[in-house]
């Protein structure tokens, strides 16, 4: 990883991001990209009754957002003056949130997005709100999610739940490995299972690769049998020194209810633990 979008709204939830990002990514080089986006439905739905003019967009928006973005890098040289081998560039955009993300991942090379778990306003009652959501399944670049509890501290376990049913590609899964061989962290491969059952051929397959792909790391392998996959994940959690969650972005389907849940409930990680969502490379 090279170039790291920063998503910023400006609220403290999404300085929290940025914050556990650059202690995250500390000793190495970075290009950091800070981006805030003025949503074209803020525009229509907003005072002005009628089309704004690039002036008015100008005034209005995207100006104040500038001076919000240097205020946020003023912060940043205050508090990360050490960072010598941080660079740093700053865009505000106006348009569809989505399009806006996706153009600045292809125009510099993106190769890891970090923002926060929250929505715009911090009151979605969603777990991870609809901006975190929507980056996850429709941008395909690999995304950090750091919820409003997380706070930066040494990465020690990473879990990573699969059900073995995907292949995986070494290409997707390199940005993980580069995260444990970094960070001298070690990966909890976990299954949850809502029957105790013997895994089929093809699933075995899958294990025995990611076993060999990660030979070279300290890894465990993990059974657990729980009816509800969120509950087993709590448990786990609880019972290890888990500092993130990792999971592939095209096995979402099968952790929907870990991510895209109404109600955050007794489920402490969501508010804890980051996570990182790997996607396929083209």
């Amino acid at each position: 990883m090279k170039n790291i979008l920063l998503l910023t709204d400006f609220s403290e939830n999404s300085w929290n991001a940025i914050d556990y990002a650059l202690k995250f990514f500390e000793n190495s080089t970075y290009d950091f990209y800070l981006l805030h986006v003025d949503k074209l439905s803020y525009l229509i739905t907003g005072d002005i009754p009628y089309a704004p003019t690039d002036q008015i967009v100008e005034e209005v928006y995207t100006k104040p957002s500038k001076i919000k973005l240097r205020n946020i890098l003023k912060r940043i040289s205050s508090k990360f003056s050490q960072h010598k081998n941080h660079r740093f560039h700053s865009f505000t955009e106006y348009g569809f949130f989505i399009d806006s993300v996706k153009n600045m991942v292809d125009e510099k090379k993106i190769d890891c997005i970090v923002m926060g778990a929250k929505g715009d306003s911090g009151m979605n009652p969603y777990i991870i709100g609809s901006n975190t959501g929507d980056v996850i399944t429709k941008v395909k670049c690999d995304i950090l999610v750091i919820p409003e509890k997380a706070r930066f501290c040494k990465i020690k376990e990473i879990a990573f739940p699969t059900d073995f049913s995907l292949e995986y590609d070494i290409n997707t899964l390199q940005p993980l490995l580069d995260i444990l061989q970094k960070h001298e962290a070690s990966l909890q491969i976990l299954h949850i299972g809502k029957k105790k059952e013997d895994l089929s051929t093809y699933q075995n397959i899958n294990k025995e690769f990611l076993e060999n792909y990660f030979t070279e790391c300290h890894y465990g392998l993990y059974f657990l049998t729980n009816k509800n996959i969120e509950d087993g994940i709590q448990c786990f959690v609880e019972s290890r020194q888990i500092s993130m969650i990792c999971m592939v972005a095209k096995n979402l389907n099968y952790f929907q209810r870990l991510l895209f849940r109404s109600t955050v409930e007794d489920m402490s990680y969501h508010l804890e633990i980051p996570f990182l969502v790997l996607h396929e490379k083209n």
